[in-house]
C-alpha cells in the first residue's frame, strides 16, 4: 500500500528527492529505489527530515513504532496512519499531546492509480491539513474526507470489497468455463467486463439498479440470470460480506486501543 501511495505522490509535482522511506528489511527497497526514492532502515531518518510521515504498517506494531518516533514528532509534523482498524483516539494517545493526526483507509487498487480513499481528521488537525493530504493523493484515485465512523465501513466496502469483485470475477468466468469457454478467454473477458462495468458506473453517474435495468429486455438472458443470482442470495451474502468486514476492522481497532492503553 505505501507503494501505490508513493506512485500517486509521484504522480504530481513531488519529486523524489523529498520523499523518504523506511522499513525493518530491503526486501521491497527496490521498488522505491526504481521511483527515485532513497531508502533507509531508520524511522527517525523519515521523521526526522519529513514534514509529513505516513505510518503504513501492520496494525498490532502501531504502538511500536509510535513509541519509537514519538520523541521526534513536533507540531509542524502531519502523521497519517494508513493501518486498518487504529483509531484516531488510539493514534492521539501514542503520540505527544496536539499532535496533527490524520487517518487514511486505501485500498490495493492505489497500486495502479485507480484507488478508492476516504480518511479522517484528528481533533489537531485542520482543514487545510486535510486539503494537502488530498492534494497529495489525488493522483491515487478517489479522494475523500468524511468522519471517522466511515473508515471501518469503508475498509469492508473497498478494502476487503476489491477481494469480493475478484471472487465474482473468479465465478463468472468458470461460469463461462462450465459452459465450454476456454478458461484463459473466458477470464479475460471476466476481467474486462467488470472494468468496463465499473467505468461505467462511475462515469455515467448512474444509480446500479438503473444501469442493471438497462441490460434487461422482458423475457432476455440477463433477466434470467439476474433471477438465478437472486435465487443465489448474492445481495444478502454481499451485504453480510461487508458487514462482517466492517464488524473485524472495528474488533481489530478495539485491539490496538487496549495495546495503547497497556503501554
Amino acid at each position: 500500500m505505501a507503494y501505490g501511495i508513493a506512485k500517486g505522490i509521484l504522480s504530481g509535482d513531488v519529486l523524489p528527492v523529498n520523499v523518504k522511506v523506511s522499513a525493518p528489511s530491503p526486501r521491497n527497497f527496490g521498488r522505491f529505489e526504481e521511483l527515485g526514492i532513497s531508502v533507509t532502515h531508520f524511522n527517525s531518518d523519515v521523521v526526522s527530515g519529513s514534514d509529513l510521515v505516513f505510518v503504513a504498517v501492520k496494525p498490532h506494531l502501531v504502538p511500536e513504532i509510535l513509541r519509537e518516533i514519538s520523541q521526534l514528532v513536533t507540531q509542524k509534523h502531519i502523521i497519517v496512519s494508513v493501518a486498518a482498524g487504529v483509531t484516531l483516539a488510539t493514534l492521539e494517545l501514542l503520540l505527544p499531546k496536539d499532535s496533527v493526526i490524520l487517518r487514511l483507509m486505501p485500498n490495493l487498487p492505489c497500486l495502479l492509480l485507480e484507488g478508492a480513499l476516504l480518511f479522517s481528521r484528528g481533533s489537531s488537525a485542520k482543514p487545510e491539513d486535510a486539503a494537502l493530504l488530498s492534494s497529495l493523493l489525488q493522483h491515487c484515485g478517489l479522494v475523500e474526507e468524511g468522519p471517522e465512523a466511515w473508515i471501518d465501513v469503508h475498509t469492508g466496502l473497498s478494502g476487503s470489497g476489491v477481494a469480493f469483485v475478484y471472487l465474482f470475477a473468479e465465478a463468472l468466468a468458470e461460469g463461462a468455463v462450465k459452459m465450454g469457454m476456454p478458461s484463459s478467454l473466458a477470464h479475460s473477458i471476466a476481467a474486462q467486463t467488470i472494468v468496463g462495468a465499473g467505468k461505467l458506473l462511475r462515469d455515467t453517474g448512474k444509480h446500479p439498479a438503473q444501469l442493471r435495468s438497462d441490460v434487461c429486455t422482458p423475457g432476455g438472458t440477463t433477466i434470467y440470470g439476474l433471477h438465478a443470482l437472486e435465487q443465489g442470495g448474492l445481495r444478502a451474502a454481499t451485504m453480510s460480506a461487508v458487514e462482517s468486514a466492517t464488524e473485524r476492522a472495528r474488533e481489530l481497532g478495539q485491539k490496538s486501543a487496549g495495546a495503547g492503553n497497556s503501554n
